[in-house]
């Protein structure tokens, strides 16, 4: 897998004319919203002619889906090394705190993953990175490590989604301002999420340690 660093900021060679425009992509992305994006902001934004990106991309939507999976590598990498850093049960906190912490950091480009996936067969973190790497089967697989059944199927994919709905769902509220007196009464944003996500039965398929 590749690191966080890596996979967020490669730099332009010639030749690699694809890596540059999705590169190009995400600065827009970042700085003005999906709204900015089209094939010719992002060739300008890229310094290359407007006819260049059709050489990779044969329309908009083709590209969100090159930067879409990007954000998936990212967010897969950030999770992996969460996870790392934490022993028992903490790792399953790890991985929730790590999902919002990048929704919040890249709230433009973490919009993109999903809207590119709406319409996909696939769920979109598999779309991204197949094997056992994608951030999808890392929750699951981490539930299994800590004690829930594999050969319990469905209870087990179900746990799973609740969880990765569960983050996403704090995602899309962290920022409101209603709570802040509780960030402050808890330490920081950091606190309130760890303390959110031991608060919701993220993982109730999984016993505590």
């Amino acid at each position: 897998m590749r690191d966080a660093h890596s996979a967020e900021s490669r730099p332009y060679h010639h030749g690699d004319l694809g890596r540059a425009l999705v590169d190009a992509a995400r600065r827009l992305l970042e700085a003005e919203g999906p709204s900015a994006l089209s094939l010719r902001a992002v060739a300008r934004e890229a310094g290359v002619s407007p006819a260049a990106p059709y050489h990779h991309f044969k329309d908009k939507a083709e590209l969100l889906d090159a930067v879409a999976h990007e954000g998936w590598e990212i967010l897969n990498a950030r999770m992996a090394e969460a996870k790392a850093r934490e022993q028992g049960r903490q790792q399953l906190t790890a991985l929730g705190l790590a999902y919002v912490c990048f929704a919040r950091e890249h709230p433009a480009l973490y919009r993109v993953m999903y809207d590119a996936a709406r319409d996909k067969e696939a769920l979109p973190m598999d779309t991204a990175n197949p094997d056992e790497d994608s951030a999808y089967c890392m929750v699951r697989n981490t539930m299994v490590e800590h004690g829930a059944d594999p050969a319990a199927e469905t209870d087990l994919e179900l746990a799973t989604i609740a969880s990765w709905c569960a983050a996403h769902g704090l995602a899309e509220m962290a920022g409101f301002k209603q709570f802040g007196h509780l960030k402050e009464a808890l330490g920081g944003e950091h606190a309130f999420l760890a303390a959110v996500l031991q608060h919701m039965g993220l993982f109730p398929h999984v016993p505590r340690d």
